[in-house]
């Protein structure tokens, strides 16, 4: 791990004059500035966190990290944490990673630079040997939607797994035995275990895992009518269509019913996340609840209460739960198969 030491070394300054350049100190030479600014790019170095808040003082700000702002999931996330931020007169900062390892570094690094004490990062580039190092670092960082082993009493999450087993099974007890899955293409975890969860329930089920019959497609409404113009194009005996969220099924829906599809007369679909558009096509939409609000609430005054030194009544708390899982939530886009 650089440290202070290496940097001051590779510019050929003092670690007196380093310090200096890092936390913006007057006096400090131009052409040291410069020097010590690409030792620090050259060896990857990020001063620490509480080092510099020292210097610096506190701010009144929340970091979030989220894959993409524009995205109705993440807007949702961030409004429940603004809400909690509102409550405190604290600001929000929120930098995009787009699911890239580097953009998310670069995001962090700009909210640790803005003198962001509490973190809620929704990350899934970075390895978990990154965030465990940064948890050492930022006191207040929590991680939503992943569990890291190593500070597993520092992430909020859902069982993806058990919420796409949950929606097949769901099919399942509808007669359906040929059921589709269209799956997110992004290489996540959360894509991996809601595609688990679905052949899990096949097989506990007595059913044959078809790979005919699962598509992928980017997780929007573009992707899920895609993934669903490559089914239908294979004239599978399908019955039912699971999907890795509401976006996907709605793209989905829409390509069914401008085949003559009828929903769920010919076909079923159930989505999942329970976001505000499964309540606003038609038919409604059968889904599985993501309780995103509460989870990003509980993740941001979790998040609060580490950066004010809370840490042991955080660990040893035993009356929270931190793994939330997922509920079906009955519509009207599944029919019992005639």
């Amino acid at each position: 791990m650089t440290t202070i030491k290496d940097v001051a070394k590779e510019a050929g300054v003092s670690i007196a004059t380093t310090s200096r350049v890092i936390n913006n100190a007057p006096h400090t030479s131009e052409a040291a500035t410069i020097a010590v600014k690409q030792a620090m790019e050259k060896l990857g170095y990020r001063p620490n966190a509480n080092a510099r808040a020292l210097v610096s003082k506190s701010s009144n700000t929340i970091g979030v990290l989220v894959n993409d702002v524009s995205a109705p999931f993440f807007g949702t996330m961030v409004k429940a944490i603004d809400n909690v931020a509102a409550d405190l007169e604290k600001q929000l900062l929120i930098g995009n990673g787009y699911h890239d390892a580097q953009k998310e570094r670069n995001a962090i690094n700009l909210l640790i630079n803005s003198r962001c004490e509490s973190l809620v990062l929704h990350t899934k580039g970075m390895s978990d040997e990154e965030l465990v190092q940064l948890a050492d670092e930022v006191p207040g960082m929590v991680v939503i939607n992943r569990v890291v082993p190593q500070i597993a009493e520092r992430c909020v999450a859902l069982d993806n797994h058990h919420g796409a087993y949950l929606a097949t099974e769901h099919l399942i007890r509808h007669g359906h035995r040929h059921i589709a899955y269209l799956c997110s293409s992004h290489d996540i975890d959360d894509a991996h275990d809601r595609l688990a969860g679905y052949k899990q329930a096949l097989i506990d089920n007595g059913i044959e895992v078809c790979d005919d019959y699962i598509e992928f497609g980017e997780p929007d409404e573009m992707g899920g009518e895609s993934a669903m113009v490559n089914q239908l194009s294979k004239n599978t005996p399908i019955t039912a269509v699971a999907t890795y969220n509401d976006y996907m099924a709605a793209g989905c829906m829409a390509l069914l019913q401008e085949n003559s599809r009828q929903i769920p007369e010919d076909i079923s679909v159930i989505g999942f996340d329970d976001g505000h558009i499964a309540r606003f096509i038609y038919p409604r939409l059968t889904t599985v609840r993501y309780p995103i609000q509460v989870m990003a609430s509980q993740a941001v005054k979790l998040a609060l209460e580490l950066a004010n030194g809370d840490s042991h009544k955080v660990t040893n708390s035993t009356t929270e739960q931190r793994l939330y899982m997922p509920i079906l939530v009955r519509r009207a886009s599944v029919a019992t198969l005639r």
